[in-house]
């Protein structure tokens, strides 16, 4: 275990973190915070019922695509970021201080939110997988209160136990899917489950393209945060763009023929009719799918690693939190205290802590209020962060951009790849805010004011500004 550099929080120092991180440690944190059976399980129904149906897989395809040419202008510009932050400092270099503390404050309530989302579904989940096996029914957020103890305990300590957590857990739970999978396909009959399938109706034949986009990019939260590990990545210009390619690509392929494989289960003629059955029903149709190809253990045991999913994905996304509060620390936008570094762990303890409160302090309000733990917390908050995750790779893009067409001696590719993704991103943006109340599940009032938070939040940073901290975000935008 290594530890870190300095615990000082002298003013004018600046704290790095340390580590050993390889790219397949960094890739088991962000394919972790993407939580990818717990995409299978909600995203992929979402897209296939609400989207266009036999034809989802391609949505998942087209998100790929679109985080490829994304992660072109991201990769590019690592070796000119030293800091670690991810896209508040390439947006710092590319578009300037202010544009890069709006950036960061996005960033702070984009995975704010989606982490107590996650505690919310999860609370729900435990409970009612408790209650399936015949247990009692107990309040959501006891159980999200047992997951949070567990993400302080390994969030205090250093990343590379919570990498090798992650590890086995991303491991098994893509497993069981691959499982499933290979079941569906060897299945000699094909689409065994159609004779199951009510007939199709005429609404179940067509929908909307867009949709399935829409739930394909949002399955991809969390792969981006290959940047936040800069310091704690073994060899960074290397680590983090090799990282983030293979997460796009891990990710896309898994998602894509996850969907497929869903798709030939319920043959494609019924299964968009079957979705939104199950959607209706609050029923889980991958859960029944591998019930019905592989037996009762294995879906059993997917049930219970949707659970360590949704565990596995809340500590990533604390991790990320922690360590963008402590560079913004270090560039004095946040308390100076939150730079400070475990002398033993080499970890933000202090940001760890304060990240710690700061759910225990939201699972508490979304509790008191009683808010539903799916709809009321975890519909409304990955609302939020669906807004917020599609601003931020915007803004990197558009970051991307702006600085290889400044920059002597760029190629093409490095310039103009970033303005496609800056299109595609800027029409993805537009897929989610007209379709915004399928995200939430809520009506459109309150919709529109959620939808409304991240812009203000990068309103705010921009503005809102302190003279030190505007000479310390400067530096980012002056390099070479």
């Amino acid at each position: 275990m290594t530890t870190a550099q300095t615990s000082s929080t002298s003013p004018g120092a600046s704290n790095r973190l340390s580590g050993q991180l390889g790219t397949a440690g960094v890739v088991f944190m962000v394919v972790a915070a993407a939580a990818p059976l717990t995409v299978v399980s909600g995203n992929v129904p979402l897209a296939i019922g609400l989207g266009n149906g036999a034809a989802a897989p391609l949505g998942f395809v087209f998100a790929s695509l679109v985080l490829l040419l994304f992660s072109v202008g991201f990769v590019a510009m690592t070796p000119y970021v030293k800091q670690a932050g991810a896209f508040f400092t390439y947006v710092g270099t590319g578009l300037g201080a202010r544009a890069g503390q709006g950036t960061a404050f996005v960033a702070l309530v984009t995975y704010t939110a989606i982490q107590l989302g996650i505690y919310g579904f999860l609370g729900w989940a435990v409970n009612d997988t408790v209650v399936s096996m015949g247990g009692p029914a107990l309040p959501w957020w006891l159980y999200a209160g047992i997951a949070l103890a567990a993400v302080a305990a390994l969030g205090y300590r250093h990343i590379e136990l919570s990498s090798k957590v992650l590890a086995v857990a991303l491991i098994l739970e893509i497993g069981v899917v691959l499982i499933m999978n290979i079941a569906i396909v060897a299945e000699p009959s094909g689409s065994a489950l159609a004779s199951l399938a009510q007939p199709p109706s005429a609404a179940a034949e067509a929908g909307p393209f867009g949709i399935a986009v829409l739930f394909g990019v949002t399955g991809f939260i969390g792969f981006e945060a290959t940047a936040v590990f800069r310091d704690e990545a073994r060899d960074p210009d290397r680590t983090i763009p090799r990282a983030t390619y293979l997460a796009v690509l891990i990710i896309g392929a898994f998602y894509t023929l996850s969907c497929w494989c869903l798709v030939h289960a319920w043959s494609a003629d019924s299964v968009r009719q079957v979705a939104n059955q199950y959607l209706s029903s609050g029923g889980n149709m991958v859960l029944d799918t591998a019930r019905f190809y592989t037996g009762h253990v294995l879906a059993d045991l997917m049930q219970i690693l949707l659970l360590t999913s949704l565990v596995a994905c809340v500590l990533s996304f604390h991790n990320i939190v922690a360590r963008y509060q402590f560079v913004l620390a270090n560039f004095g936008i946040l308390p100076r205290r939150f730079a400070a570094t475990h002398a033993r762990h080499g970890s933000p303890h202090v940001s760890s802590l304060f990240q710690t409160a700061t759910a225990i302090v939201l699972v508490m309000l979304c509790a008191i209020s009683g808010a539903s733990p799916l709809v009321g917390v975890f519909g409304s908050m990955a609302g939020i962060a669906t807004v917020g995750i599609v601003m931020l790779m915007l803004l990197t893009s558009l970051a991307a951009a702006a600085f290889f067409f400044k920059a002597s001696g760029s190629s093409m590719t490095t310039r103009w790849v970033p303005v496609v993704a800056t299109v595609l991103l800027a029409f993805i943006l537009y897929l989610v805010l007209v379709n915004f109340t399928t995200v939430t599940g809520l009506g459109v009032g309150i919709s529109t004011l959620l939808a409304i938070i991240p812009m203000a939040a990068f309103g705010l940073g921009f503005v809102a500004i302190k003279q030190t901290s505007l000479n310390k975000l400067a530096v980012l935008s002056t390099v070479d």
